[in-house]
């Protein structure tokens, strides 16, 4: 294959994308498919701007549209699997162990999540697979919980397939503003952050709460 350099736009020289596209000019698509699964080990490694990166590669003629699909997909899987593994050795006794030393929280709130978990799990794996910053994370309960792992190898390439496929043909669209797409998605990451702190506020605001009311109960 012919060594071919990205010619992008703004392109930082010790940045992200400059280091992304060193891979792709490296490694073809499977450059590509390494960065992906680092950047699911390591979420500051952003998909939003090696995925529309490998598109605007695959617009460029550097790789294919269905090796760019392929190898980014299939960087995911491993990626996540690493986290599923993660989670299984780590297991449920550490984490009802680890669970009761946090402040706040009680083990039924715990019990009450692992049955949501097993009840909705599939969704939970597949829908969470294309949300920003859950994308990982939400491996790591599937393997402490012990899904099966062909279910789970099955509903995380189906959900990074639509995940990579927006982003990897956005960037394959857009050409040499392929880096307009991680303005949008930083928006939405910063959206699920907001509403994250939030609902980790409130629960820490009703815990308060129930243990103030509880001790003034036992006040005589």
């Amino acid at each position: 294959m012919d060594h071919v350099t990205l010619a992008l736009p703004q392109e930082p020289a010790g940045g992200i994308a400059g280091w992304a596209a060193d891979l792709v000019d490296a490694m073809g698509a499977p450059g590509a498919g390494l960065a992906v699964a680092l950047e699911n080990l390591f979420p500051p490694l952003p998909s939003e701007i090696i995925l529309p990166l490998t598109g605007f590669a695959a617009g460029q003629g550097v790789v294919t549209v269905f090796a760019a699909l392929f190898w980014t997909t299939l960087g995911s899987v491993v990626g996540a699997t690493v986290l599923y593994w993660i989670g299984g050795l780590f297991g449920r006794a550490r984490m009802h162990a680890l669970w009761a030393r946090l402040p706040l929280v009680k083990a039924s709130d715990l019990e009450r999540t692992e049955a949501w978990f097993a009840k909705h799990g599939t969704k939970a794996v597949l829908l969470g697979r294309m949300v920003p910053i859950f994308r990982s994370l939400i491996s790591v309960p599937a393997g402490v919980e012990r899904m099966p792992l062909p279910t789970f190898l099955i509903l995380t390439a189906l959900g990074s397939l639509m995940w990579n496929a927006v982003l990897v043909m956005s960037g394959y669209w857009l050409g040499e503003q392929w880096d307009t797409v991680g303005d949008y998605v930083g928006v939405v990451s910063k959206g699920v952050l907001v509403l994250v702190v939030a609902a980790l506020v409130g629960y820490v605001v009703v815990r308060l709460r129930s243990r103030g009311t509880a001790r003034h109960r036992r006040t005589p």
